[in-house]
């Protein structure tokens, strides 16, 4: 068998990271190494990577020289940043936490080519500056940013860009593990089942978070003819009606959506709840846009095992609160 490739996997122990680890440990063709690059190695999820097979190092998107010796040797290399990285308010204060993952894309698309890596797979988002009107009463934040964990992602962009490393962009959707918590079904007072969602009538995107990393092994096996492509993953483009459907079906129980203005969240006063509504705004009226992205062929030849929501559900249907 020929040498392996070593992909080097930033933010191994997150949900994106970690997917694409556990994918390329489970893939039979042997073709690609796992080098899972986290902050500490001895956290236990780094050990359990570990004891699958995984090449565990320490680096830093904060430390260039960390990364640029994670990378060493490394064929490819996936970079994605964590936007909702618990801190402190005076942590936020120094340095806003679109600036760290600016700072931080920059580090790993300047470390990569030191490096030799000869194919980039950057996580990012769309930039949804344009879905907004100005004046429309809507909150900005830092400046310009409407909603700073996709804005701010879709700037670092030009880093990996201008890297000279042939790099593919691939964009999440909505998980389907926020059907397990923050969008879980609830009971209203009556004792019945309804789902409160910012959907309005909208076709929203989602995925399981493990096929996130399930396509990024399919990008690295098809290689550098990917570069330049933007991938946007999704199994399911369903409406808020739909998803409770669904959810009735999986549940054995009427689940009844009940759609909730992007004004109600943002006047809803809990952390940040002026970029959830805003973020949701932009999936109402971005929808056509982000259904067009969205390759179903290009997917499933990426990655067969793609789940739909139904398929999802099947498996978690004990873990849904209802």
């Amino acid at each position: 068998m020929s040498e392996q490739q070593i992909i080097a996997v930033v933010g191994a122990t997150g949900a994106q990271g970690g997917g694409l680890v556990r994918a390329i440990l489970d893939d039979r063709s042997g073709r690609f190494a796992a080098r899972a690059l986290t902050r500490d190695p001895g956290s236990a999820r780094a050990r359990e990577l570990a004891e699958l097979g995984a090449e565990v190092v320490e680096a830093d998107l904060d430390d260039a020289g960390s990364l640029r010796k994670a990378f060493d040797g490394a064929h490819g290399a996936f970079v994605v940043t964590n936007f909702w990285e618990p801190r402190t308010p005076e942590e936020e204060q120094a340095r806003p936490a679109t600036t760290k993952e600016r700072e931080q894309a920059g580090n790993a698309a300047r470390a990569g080519p030191e490096a030799g890596v000869r194919h980039f797979v950057w996580s990012t988002l769309s930039d949804t500056r344009g879905y907004f009107r100005p004046g429309d009463g809507t909150p900005s934040f830092e400046g310009t940013y409407k909603v700073p964990h996709a804005d701010g992602k879709a700037e670092a962009d030009r880093f990996f860009l201008e890297s000279g490393v042939p790099t593919t962009f691939v964009q999440a959707n909505v998980y389907y593990e926020a059907f397990l918590d923050m969008f879980a079904p609830r009971r209203d007072e009556t004792g019945a089942l309804v789902l409160p969602l910012g959907f309005g009538e909208a076709r929203v995107a989602a995925q399981a978070a493990q096929d996130v990393g399930r396509t990024v092994l399919g990008i690295f096996r098809h290689g550098i003819g990917m570069a330049g492509r933007r991938v946007s993953v999704a199994g399911s483009v369903l409406t808020g009606a739909q998803y409770a459907a669904a959810l009735s079906l999986a549940l054995g129980e009427p689940v009844t959506y009940q759609a909730v203005s992007p004004d109600m969240i943002r006047a809803a006063g809990f952390p940040g709840a002026g970029e959830v509504g805003n973020m949701l705004q932009y999936l109402i009226t971005a929808a056509p846009d982000i259904v067009e992205l969205i390759d179903p062929e290009l997917l499933r030849e990426l990655n067969p095992r793609l789940q739909s929501f139904d398929t999802w559900l099947a498996a978690h249907r004990d873990a849904i609160p209802h």
